[in-house]
């Protein structure tokens, strides 16, 4: 058994950070001494650059801290990490992040990924000044093929947003990369799967009402995230949560002449296809692609792709609230964590609950100590 120390270095201390899940997203100056915390539950994990001792390739190595106890709240289940583990080894596709390796420790495992290094794909068609309509679908025909391979495999993703929409590089003509398959699960023949977990205003009716959940309510997602692109505007979004989740329920959106005075009828006909309450009569993954906006079948249908473009003044608007609201979040998040330390050092905790809670002690695992699992595509 190899340790994580004789494959991989880890590089300077100002490496990047993306967190990822229902997790805080941003970027810190120094990861060391800054682990990254989910809003929902409090659990572990960073992202820290690593390169490759054999080849001097950069990877991205994903931390991430075991819950140690049941009943402790810090950490994340194994079980749930053996599970993103298992799906990324399964879809290996050219837009959907790589795994690389896995090393482990009874406290820690190190999932060691593709270096996704171009940003958010809304961000970077955000600095753009014009978007033509054909030049979008070339980013969601990625999307969809990643899709199409991901279902194809019984394997959903069920977290679906911009922020888990990444591109390979910086370069003119970067590369669609799915990330953050934390939520993911391979759905299994006979086997009913039900889940409330995701972000409010990308869900599917199916996931509010705790129906059975398929491919399709990946699908809706995508119908919300095409809405938005070329719009700039929500679909459902209220002013609270539960509000936007009625708007979902009761399929409450529209096509405002105005914001969308630009756009194709044959990419409204696209959203109209996928933004459908029974999962059922929504379009697949392979669907979309034939569909006419995705791949036009007359020189007519291709020219008003050519003519149509994305409401850009909208949608930097909207992608600059996303940013904000994000850091909002990272403070917010932040706060509560030195609030818990503060509290943690103040209280005498009984023996019991000073047992769940000892791993918010743990020092990080050491290199040495995490040892590689062997992977079937592993050298």
């Amino acid at each position: 058994m190899y340790s994580l120390k004789y494959f991989f270095i880890f590089i300077d201390q100002s490496s990047y950070i993306k967190l990822y899940s229902n997790s805080l997203i941003s970027r810190f100056p120094s990861i060391i001494n800054h682990p990254a915390v989910t809003q929902s539950s409090g659990h572990f994990g960073q992202v820290r650059q690593v390169r490759e001792r054999s080849s001097g390739t950069l990877w991205a190595g994903k931390f991430l801290k075991i819950r140690k106890n049941p009943c402790s709240l810090l950490g994340l289940d194994r079980s749930s990490v053996e599970r993103e583990v298992e799906i990324l080894h399964a879809i290996q596709h050219p837009n959907i992040v790589i795994l690389r390796d896995v090393f482990e420790s009874k406290a820690e495992v190190v999932m060691i990924l593709e270096l996704v290094s171009g940003g958010e794909l809304f961000d970077f068609i955000a600095e753009k000044e014009n978007l033509l309509e054909s030049e979008a679908i070339e980013f969601l025909k990625q999307i969809l093929e990643a899709l199409r391979f991901m279902h194809g495999k019984n394997i959903v993703h069920f977290d679906l947003k911009p922020e888990n929409v990444m591109l390979s590089d910086k370069s003119a003509h970067p590369i669609i990369k799915l990330i953050d398959f934390g939520l993911a699960q391979r759905l299994l023949q006979g086997e009913e799967f039900r889940c409330t977990s995701g972000t409010p205003q990308y869900i599917a009716p199916e996931v509010i009402n705790s129906e059975p959940l398929s491919a399709a309510a990946d699908m809706w997602s995508i119908g919300v995230i095409t809405y938005i692109l070329l719009s700039g505007l929500s679909p459902f979004q209220g002013y609270t949560d539960q509000e936007t989740l009625r708007n979902i329920l009761s399929l409450t959106y529209e096509f405002n002449d105005h914001v969308f005075s630009t756009t194709s009828s044959m990419a409204k006909d696209f959203i109209q296809k996928l933004l459908v309450k029974d999962p059922r009569e929504r379009m697949t993954a392979e669907e979309s692609l034939l569909h006419p906006w995705i791949k036009p079948v007359t020189r007519s249908q291709a020219a008003k792709r050519n003519r149509s473009s994305i409401n850009m003044k909208n949608f930097k608007k909207f992608n600059a609230r996303r940013k904000w609201k994000m850091s909002y979040n990272m403070v917010w998040v932040c706060n509560r964590l030195v609030r818990l330390r503060l509290l943690c050092k103040s209280s005498e905790p009984d023996p019991v609950q000073r047992d769940c809670e000892s791993d918010a002690e743990d020092a990080e695992s050491k290199p040495a100590s995490l040892l590689r699992r062997r992977l079937s595509s592993s050298s």
